[in-house]
């Protein structure tokens, strides 16, 4: 646990130390920012709900960001091979990737608290659709950065992971979309309203905190962080 710990530190410290991490940190904290401000002065609305139904989307598009480099960057300039002869397993290797980009978005998250400390200053919100919301972002940022991570294992190229990382994750995202189901039979609807990230983060910003859609979540971390360790451990992987 302490390989993993030390490793995840190190990782965290390079999305610090790297102009990626201060621009993807800007453009999330611009866009969620404006999401509640238009909300908050245009509509006069003392809530979080349009902030937090829009993070999805928001993520889709900064999360893969922080990922794209984690397994390909590595590849492409070699450091991989360092990384591997290190007295670590495959499967700490991944864990500690995942704990510092999952890190990376708590520390972002942690920088918007300031709407619901002014909210509750001025007003009186729904705190449990806050804690809701704030839970269900980490879970499924936590689902977006497995897949991120297990697209950056399989190319050699962080463009393409991004590219392909955000394709998988909407895909997850659309798949519960009534758009495509309502012309499905039932059996096709019931799977994909239960294999998407939108329909179960819908659950918990409603404030109904489900075992079924954290044992979703968590199910969803766990196959696509075995998937990375999986690929990672292939013989031609490097």
């Amino acid at each position: 646990m302490n390989r993993i710990a030390i490793l995840a530190k190190k990782e965290l410290n390079s999305y610090f130390n790297s102009p990626l991490g201060y621009i993807v940190g800007s453009v999330f904290l611009v866009a969620s920012g404006w999401i509640f401000m238009q909300s908050f002065f245009i509509y006069e609305l003392a809530s979080m709900r349009s902030f937090f139904s829009m993070m999805p989307i928001i993520l889709i598009f900064i999360l893969p960001a922080v990922t794209m480099s984690s397994w390909a960057e590595e590849k492409r300039s070699g450091t991989v091979e360092v990384l591997l002869t290190l007295p670590l397993e495959n499967i700490q290797a991944v864990l500690a990737k995942f704990f510092s980009a999952f890190a990376f978005l708590s520390v972002l998250l942690i920088m918007t608290f300031f709407i619901p400390l002014m909210l509750i200053k001025i007003g009186e919100p729904d705190r449990g659709v806050i804690f809701a919301g704030y839970l269900g972002t980490l879970f499924l940022g936590a689902a977006y950065i497995s897949i991120g991570l297990w697209v950056s294992s399989i190319v050699k190229n962080q463009i393409t992971a991004f590219i392909l990382s955000l394709v998988v994750i909407f895909g997850f995202y659309i798949v519960g979309s009534s758009m495509l189901l309502d012309s499905l039979p039932p059996l096709a609807v019931y799977v994909g309203e239960n294999l998407s990230l939108s329909t179960h983060f819908n659950s918990i910003l409603r404030g109904v905190l489900s075992l079924k859609d954290l044992i979703y979540y968590i199910s969803v971390v766990i196959f696509f962080l075995f998937l990375n360790a999986r690929a990672v451990g292939e013989k031609n992987w490097r």
